[in-house]
């Protein structure tokens, strides 16, 4: 009778063993559908933020940009931004992606995705877990877009058209994409989450799109001399009401630009929108109050390029900072970036034309060394020891030497764009030629390079 007791004493825990495998299988259900739908909303979020930042070259930077030159050159400086996102996009595609975001070594990415080679709808654990790789891919492209898009600022009304093509796709390759797979890449020096050797905190570009752009327009400004007439003859915006509109348009989509970043629909997602909208806004008042303390008048111009300087300066430390610090960062910026481009640009008498290198360039790297003095685990706990413990980020929690990786990262970009800009310069003046005659200029490039005329106000 023993056998049969011992079957009887089984019994229940084999119904219970029964019973339990539906209860578990109904959990996994459960699980795999709130994964799904954690995706899907990840990766709407982050394909709406990917068309907030192209909203941001165009129309954005093209209104923006296009306002502020003479109305004979309104299409030719819009033209500039439209035709980075034809150029780049395809240069994307063949290797740019691959060179920044394969693994390589420390200061480039390999091969492995080479036309788009592997870049589908399952996502990339190493950087975005929840989105399809290929989602990732497209919000990285948008970056790349706008970023040399920003350096056509400081050329405008000046370069030919052929010229600009040429050193734009020679410049992504020889400072983007080093840049991007540095800062962003796995391996990459300063790549503080994927093993970089120097961990530097850029959330959204500050050193990557920033700095890189900013400092690249001082070199090409510098490069190409003056505009005609410059500085002996008046030359205002021709139409305060495009940039208006597109400066209105670049707050906006820089929502997807530095939210965007924090690669999914998340609780560090919303810190970064609080930030980011904190930050234009200090800026835009600190621009507003300098100028009217130096000029006597607070004008347009004024409101909308501080706005633009305080999302450059907040745009490394959004997904690290509480809103408070953002002000600082944003008013900051608002002031440094006004005396940058009156009394700086004045004082030593470069033409950078509308501004590039006195608002990303200075408020890229004044939001850079910010970002190591604000940057609280209380914000991004994605830093970690062994033990899975937050690890302190900037000189609030305490880790002082933050501000000097944020150094080392600034000076790297300094020298990257600073060198590689004078080189393609070279190369682009020997192949084609960099500047427009000066008939040419003098009758507008519309005409002189497109054959066509913003306004017609004949017809």
């Amino acid at each position: 009778m023993k056998p049969r007791v011992a079957i009887f004493a089984l019994s229940p825990l084999a119904a219970w063993a029964q019973a339990a495998s539906p209860a578990e299988e109904r959990l996994a259900a459960v699980e795999a559908a709130a994964q799904a739908a954690r995706s899907a909303g990840d990766n709407a979020w982050m394909l709406v933020s990917a068309a907030l930042v192209l909203m941001m070259t165009g129309p954005g930077l093209a209104l923006f940009y296009g306002g502020l030159v003479r109305k004979k050159n309104v299409l030719g400086t819009m033209m500039q931004s439209f035709s980075m996102m034809a150029l780049v996009s395809v240069l994307w595609a063949l290797f740019g992606y691959s060179l920044a975001f394969s693994e390589g070594n420390a200061f480039t990415g390999g091969f492995r995705y080479l036309f788009l080679n592997g870049v589908g709808a399952e996502p990339n654990g190493d950087y975005a877990a929840t989105i399809p790789h290929q989602t990732f891919m497209l919000f990285q492209l948008m970056f790349a877009i706008i970023t040399p898009a920003l350096i056509t600022g400081a050329v405008a009304e000046r370069m030919k058209y052929s010229a600009l093509l040429l050193f734009m796709s020679l410049w992504l390759v020889v400072v983007y994409l080093p840049m991007a797979h540095m800062v962003w890449g796995k391996g990459g020096l300063f790549n503080a989450f994927l093993g970089g050797r120097i961990p530097c905190f850029d959330f959204a570009g500050g050193t990557v799109v920033h700095i890189t752009s900013g400092v690249s327009a001082l070199v090409c400004a510098v490069y190409l001399g003056k505009r005609y007439g410059y500085p002996h003859e008046m030359i205002r915006p021709h139409s305060l009401v495009l940039s208006f509109i597109g400066a209105c348009l670049l707050w906006v989509g820089w929502f997807g630009f530095n939210a965007g970043s924090a690669l999914g629909a998340s609780g560090l997602a919303a810190s970064a929108f609080a930030a980011t909208h904190f930050g234009a806004a200090a800026a835009t008042i600190g621009w507003l109050l300098a100028e009217w303390r130096k000029m006597g008048k607070p004008s347009v111009l004024g409101g909308i390029s501080g706005a633009v300087a305080g999302l450059v300066a907040i745009t490394p430390a959004s997904g690290f900072v509480k809103p408070m610090p953002a002000l600082f960062i944003g008013f900051a910026a608002g002031v440094v970036c006004f005396y940058m481009v009156t009394a700086v640009k004045h004082r030593f008498g470069y033409d950078d034309s509308l501004d590039a290198f006195g608002i990303h360039g200075a408020g890229g790297t004044l939001g850079a060394i910010l970002t190591g003095v604000f940057a609280t685990r209380e914000i991004n706990d994605g830093l970690k020891d062994a033990s899975g413990n937050a690890l302190p980020l900037g000189l609030v929690d305490g880790n002082f030497g933050q501000i000097f990786n944020q150094f080392a990262g600034t000076l790297i970009a300094w020298i990257l764009a600073a060198a590689g800009t004078f080189v393609i310069l070279k190369v682009c003046d020997l192949l084609v030629g960099l500047r427009v005659h000066d008939q040419h200029e003098i009758a507008g490039l519309d005409l002189s390079l497109h054959g066509e005329e913003g306004y017609n106000l004949e017809s």
